[in-house]
């Protein structure tokens, strides 16, 4: 006799839900299944399932047997394929083996996890420096350990997923003020009762739109109100500043941000996350921090090519300065052709092509690909309602043919698709 699959539904209950009994779990994500279905019914592929079948380099892959050129992949400063990189991954296999199989405060840290906390604390000149498994965890550590329920979290209400969810996870009250405006942030601290903890979370830059918060604006209304501050670097590290730091260094206000927080998966190349900090007190979170605490440690290869990785970032200006020129280049030429974008000018490595709807977007997404061009398309809820865009990341490996061809593409799939004239 052939037994049933321990998860499969009796035809009976299946009939009960039916019936008003309970309600399947999955029903509340059908309008999104619909919606999914009926894209790929128009034939384009799916925008949110590519596989890259072979990696070639920071800016090349192959992708349903065709060369592609990467222009989404947040790879800002090209470190993937960097050889010291890789052959400090190599060498921390063969000697640790493939993972530590324990959280960092029991078995789980390595000298490994050592040295890449001293290659922060190096590269950004600070006492403390906390690595955790990956971008999300550090921002859902912090916003979820630093204030209780006596306390405020004030936010800009584009902030990334991870602080939301920090917050979420956490007991403290949270405040949101309007994307990128000083004035609400003003408003919104001068509302608050004195008593009570307060953290104002910023982002460097965007990712979305690829916009820069005015950190020394916003860096100086909050202490003003006595309020501590986070800043998320993890699209602003690499490039940013004279030491690639971030945009709170190129804002001059280092000295007055308690905490950043940032990401290996961007320009170091590899994944996990991290916080560094001056604050006397910063090491208690080792012990309080649960993102941290339960947790499997990042493997010894990992932290081995984040290690080497920061420290090469530190002397990377001829990197910088190449990202930028590609930037503003590609920028200039897409509004040239006569696309709408999300900044008046390259303000990061991160430009958002705007485009009317979603048949439009995913007309012009696939237009792209078929060409031999990858670049993200985002759509709410990640983006805001009613917006929709082809996000393009850049990186410090684009060479000067690449960015021609980029935008040649994006000419020619613009004029089939009709977004361009």
């Amino acid at each position: 006799m052939t037994e049933s699959p321990r998860n499969a539904m009796d035809p009976a209950e299946e009939t009960q839900i039916g019936r008003g009994g309970p309600r399947d779990l999955f029903s509340k994500f059908d309008p999104l299944i619909e919606e999914r279905q009926a894209l790929l019914d128009t034939g384009v592929r799916d925008p949110f399932a590519i596989v890259m079948d072979e990696v070639l380099s920071p800016t090349l892959a192959i992708i349903k047997g065709k060369e592609t050129i990467l222009l989404g992949t947040y790879n800002y400063m090209g470190m993937t394929f960097d050889p010291d990189v890789v052959a400090a991954g190599k060498q921390a296999l063969d000697e640790f083996g493939a993972g530590t199989t324990g959280s960092r405060v029991l078995n789980g840290t390595y000298q490994g996890h050592k040295a890449c906390e001293d290659a922060l604390k190096d590269f950004y000149g600070t006492r403390h420096a906390m690595v955790f498994s990956t971008g999300y965890q550090a921002n859902l550590g912090l916003m979820s350990t630093i204030a209780g329920k006596e306390d405020y979290i004030i936010l800009d209400a584009d902030s990334h997923a991870s602080i939301y969810d920090g917050c979420a996870l956490g007991n403290a009250q949270i405040v949101r003020f309007r994307h990128n405006s000083v004035e609400d942030l003003e408003k919104r601290l001068r509302r608050l009762p004195a008593e009570g903890g307060r953290l104002v979370v910023l982002e460097g830059v965007y990712s979305m739109l690829g916009d820069i918060a005015p950190l020394k604006e916003m860096v100086e209304v909050s202490k003003r109100h006595g309020a501590m501050v986070a800043v998320d670097e993890a699209h602003g590290m690499g490039f940013f500043g004279k030491n690639g730091r971030g945009v709170f260094e190129e804002a001059g206000v280092e000295d007055q941000v308690d905490f950043v927080v940032g990401t290996f998966s961007k320009s170091v190349g590899t994944v996990g996350g991290f916080i560094v900090s001056n604050h006397p007190k910063f090491e208690v979170l080792r012990l309080v921090c649960r993102p941290y605490v339960f947790t499997a440690s990042l493997p010894p290869s990992v932290v081995a090519t984040a290690a080497t990785s920061i420290r090469k970032l530190k002397d990377a200006g001829a990197k910088r300065e190449h990202l930028w020129k590609n930037s503003r280049r590609l920028h200039q030429g897409l509004r040239q052709l006569g696309f709408d974008l999300a900044t008046e000018d390259a303000q990061s490595a991160i430009i958002a092509v705007l485009l009317p709807d979603q048949e439009a977007t995913v007309r012009m997404w696939q237009a792209l690909i078929e060409q031999g061009l990858y670049v993200n398309m985002a759509r709410p809820p990640a983006t805001p309602a009613g917006m929709y865009l082809l996000r393009c990341s850049l990186c410090a490996d684009h060479t000067d043919e690449q960015v021609g061809q980029i935008l040649e593409m994006f000419a020619a799939a613009g004029r089939a698709t009709g977004c361009i004239s």
